[in-house]
């Protein structure tokens, strides 16, 4: 994506079935799910840079000892800091007594983070500061270690306003208005209620205090605390936790719009945002992961057994199709698969944009991830102009001479690297005067690649939302390769509403596509449809999110997608010499090309859940009224 678009957030979860000595005994280091906690987080790096945390509990420790542990980061390398932070005590006693760190019990009582379970987290702040009090794990604390509470994940909540008010109409008085404060204190307070109701069972049937404690925390019915707690959540999360005293736990909204998966065998309970990273790291054939079901929970009981419990009722599958075309680390076989199908199948675009002179068409991409579309576009090319040369070789009225045989069998795509990301410049530009004419130097070109005033320059990228990069940056340089036409592909359709359950794309004003839509109804003297859906949005804000619908559709509806796509280039042409045109997806091959993840919401407006129509009215609410905030 030539935009830098930030997603909200990765998880890792790893819960050791066996005590510290069996690992040390087996592969030579209790340090394993520490070792392993690492490379997960450092594999999902690509999901989140503002901030890295980690917390671990300690099983069955003597009164009077340290059995949680945190730390975190919100630094320019905060895993770096995270693990520099878990290691120094390690090493400092590697230095001193190294026969010491052969010792697993010793390390389990002396050592931070010599646990058995490990919560880890990676930040993207979509939302609120980037200080280190956003920066998961974050916890709720208690003398009672059934009432400790460390909560990480990958959530946005639609409602929290309701929810906030939930709590406060319970006594409570939240340290924050966030939906992380919200899920952690809802949570938080399913689990004293709880605590309370079997503490109150048990002491009357005589149990001293100190064998309540051990009874609650083998009876605590961690499935109804996550069913209370997330009755009236709306949005998409992936929640991961620990309790105090060991129960832990992977939950997944009812509609799977964020993603989540997990492996167990004897040794080890292993949960993280992506499939991918889970194999890579435990070595596994991609079959022994699953993913958690929408509506569930993985629960891991302090004693080590764990299951895959129903928490609400699943709705239809909607997972988000932004992680597989995006966000979602390419090495996973099935998205690196999908990714190359959104390039094959926008080809015959992509010819039509060029009037089929493929032989006067250089192709490139636009780095970084839009490498593995460019792969499927370039098979997609070559298999049409295969098809070509059959064509005219098995046309048995032709009499071609040598030289035509020869030109029709060594016809081949033109394929060249373009344009070269300068990453380094990112962190000079600032919002000063000179802005635009550092950003046109974010990228620089290959010259001549491209025969000039002749060729065609075709250009993928994975997505265009805002077209600020290319408008800025990418076309003018492009353009100072003097091509005839620069064609503009998009492997995903037009980003047309915003999305609340993680993606940071908040507010329709960043939007090139509703810009678009927008000035045509200005140019075709349509005002008055954007006074209406206005009208209708505003008789709407105050009604409940069940009965709210998504009037912002109606912006788009007088266009075929092509008007709009056309209305773009117009848009991004910015006074350029070369002829410019814009391909996008079509929803159509975006459901062909990812079957299985099929929420596409920000493409289509169908929201997954009715906070989702909400937020977007309001967003339109804000864009006519010149508020430039986020609409949840």
């Amino acid at each position: 994506m030539s935009e830098l678009i930030k997603h909200e957030c990765g998880f890792a979860f790893i819960r050791l079935l066996k005590p510290l000595e069996y690992f040390q005994s087996k592969y030579g280091n209790w340090m394993y799910g520490i070792n392993r906690m690492y490379l997960m987080m450092e594999k999902q790096r690509n999901r989140g840079q503002d901030g890295a945390g980690m917390a671990s509990v300690k099983l069955d420790t003597l009164p009077g000892t340290r059995y949680i542990d945190r730390t975190r980061s919100n630094s320019s390398h905060p895993i770096v800091d995270v693990f520099d932070e878990v290691r120094k005590p390690i090493n400092a006693v590697r230095h001193e007594n190294p026969e010491l760190l052969k010792d697993a019990q010793w390390a389990k009582s002396n050592m931070p983070f010599a646990g058995e379970i490990y919560l880890g987290h990676l930040r993207y702040g979509t939302f609120g500061k980037n200080d280190i009090d956003n920066v998961h794990p974050v916890m709720r604390e208690n003398n009672w270690k059934s009432k400790n509470l460390a909560v990480a994940g990958n959530f946005n909540l639609t409602n929290v306003g309701e929810m906030f008010q939930s709590l406060v109409d319970l006594g409570q008085h939240p340290k924050g208005y966030s939906d992380t404060v919200t899920i952690l204190e809802q949570i938080g307070h399913q689990l004293d209620e709880e605590n309370q109701l079997l503490f109150d069972t048990l002491k009357k049937q005589g149990l001293t205090h100190k064998e309540i404690s051990a009874a609650i925390a083998r009876d605590l019915d961690l499935k109804k605390i996550l069913a209370n707690a997330s009755a009236e959540w709306d949005g998409g999360y992936v929640i991961s936790g620990i309790i105090g005293h060991g129960d832990a736990f992977i939950m997944r909204d009812i509609n799977g719009i964020r993603p989540a998966w997990y492996y167990a065998d004897d040794e080890i309970v292993v949960g993280a945002s992506e499939r991918a990273v889970i194999q890579t790291v435990m070595k596994l054939p991609e079959e022994k992961i699953k993913p958690v079901k929408p509506g569930h929970a993985v629960i891991v009981k302090k004693n080590g057994t764990w299951s895959e419990e129903m928490i609400k009722e699943p709705g239809a599958v909607l997972s988000c199709s932004f992680e597989r075309i995006y966000f979602s680390r390419g090495s996973d076989r099935e998205i690196y698969n999908e990714r190359k199908k959104l390039g094959e199948l926008i080809v015959p675009q992509i010819i039509d944009a060029v009037n089929g002179e493929l032989d006067h068409s250089v192709f490139s991409f636009i780095p970084n991830t839009s490498e593995t579309a460019f792969y499927g576009m370039m098979k997609g090319i070559e298999t049409h102009m295969l098809q070509q040369k059959m064509d005219e070789l098995g046309n048995e009225n032709a009499n071609h001479t040598r030289a035509e045989l020869h030109k029709i069998i060594n016809a081949r795509p033109r394929v060249e690297k373009i344009a070269i990301k300068d990453v380094k410049l990112r962190t000079f530009i600032t919002g000063d005067e000179s802005r635009d004419d550092l950003v046109e130097h974010v990228y620089d070109i290959t010259y001549g690649t491209v025969e000039a005033n002749k060729d065609n320059l075709v250009v993928i990228d994975d997505s265009i939302v805002r077209g600020t990069t290319l408008r800025r940056s990418i076309l003018r340089i492009l353009d100072r390769l003097n091509p005839k036409r620069i064609v503009v592909v998009s492997s995903s359709p037009q980003i047309r509403y915003p999305d609340c359950y993680g993606i940071d794309m908040a507010k329709l004003s960043d939007f090139i596509a509703f810009n678009a839509a927008i000035g045509l109804l200005k140019d075709r003297g349509q005002y008055f449809i954007i006074n209406e859906v206005y009208k209708k949005c505003k008789e709407q804000e105050h009604l409940p999110k069940e009965q709210v619908k998504n009037h912002v559709k109606e912006i788009y509806a007088p266009f075929k997608a092509q008007e709009i796509s056309d209305k773009i280039a117009e848009l991004m042409h910015g006074g350029i010499n070369a002829e410019v045109k814009v391909v996008y997806q079509s929803i159509e091959n975006l459901h062909k090309a990812i079957p299985n993840d099929k929420g596409d919401w920000y493409f289509t407006g169908n929201y997954p859940t009715s906070g989702g129509n909400k937020v977007v009215n309001q967003s339109f609410i804000n864009f006519i009224e010149g508020k430039n905030e986020r609409a949840y």
